[in-house]
């Protein structure tokens, strides 16, 4: 059964890499899993790999740029399972690496709106279910470029410097109650968004999406106690 039995679980960015194997591991640990992302394909992989870990799970095909679909999610889990138990914002985007002053409307725009824009939809959405279950977890991946600027990383970096913002704003509202809130820096990990970052490393020599899962899944076990918290991984 695990120790997620009878709770569920969703998960943005679920059809590959971060999202997908903490996806697995909460799967693994009991939870009933709702995954979701824009890839259908990338979904039913996710899900194949759950169901082998011996979980179950509801597959959510979703744009995140879209927010009106966001705003009906929450509703839509109350209306589908009456609970909301772990909620895992692990869907990034990366947009280009350039100059600040290069930086184009429209990166800018889906960089804000997939890291930013839809934690603060999926907060007002999911929110009020999170903090009504009777252990409540919340987790954001962040990252250092949060407060550790580089060049070339603006628009990504600025975008997980909100959201870290954000998120930790929200742990200081909800502190008195039973939900927690955190979040995660995984550091370098073999994923597509790093590989657009550094084409040239050899994914190899780096951490894989499955070996930083359990500590995400971690965070979301109904004895964590940790609470607006940036956890980072290295």
């Amino acid at each position: 059964m695990g120790p997620l039995a009878g709770r569920v679980a969703l998960v943005t960015g679920a059809s590959r890499g971060i999202g997908a194997a903490a996806a697995v591991e909460l799967g693994r640990r009991g939870a009933h899993v709702v995954i979701l992302a824009r890839t259908e394909g990338g979904l039913e992989e996710t899900d194949d790999a759950i169901r082998a870990a011996g979980g179950t799970a509801t597959l959510v095909p979703m744009d995140l740029t879209e927010t009106a679909e966001i705003d009906r999610l929450g509703p839509s889990l109350f209306e589908r399972f009456r609970r909301l138990d772990v909620m895992i914002h692990a869907a990034g985007a990366l947009g280009r690496l350039t100059p600040v002053g290069h930086i184009m409307a429209k990166d800018w725009a889906e960089v804000m709106a997939v890291n930013l824009t839809a934690a603060q939809h999926l907060i007002a959405s999911c929110g009020p279910l999170l903090a009504a279950a009777p252990e409540g977890r919340a987790v954001f991946l962040g990252d250092a470029r949060a407060s550790e600027p580089r060049a070339y990383w603006g628009n990504y970096g600025a975008s997980k410097a909100a959201l870290e913002h954000l998120a930790l704003t929200w742990a200081d509202e909800v502190r008195r109650t039973n939900l927690r809130v955190n979040i995660l820096r995984p550091g370098p990990v073999a994923t597509r968004l790093r590989t657009q970052a550094m084409p040239g490393e050899n994914p190899s020599t780096i951490r894989r999406p499955a070996d930083v899962a359990p500590a995400i899944a971690d965070l979301c076990m109904p004895a964590e106690a940790r609470h607006g918290e940036i956890v980072s991984l290295g």
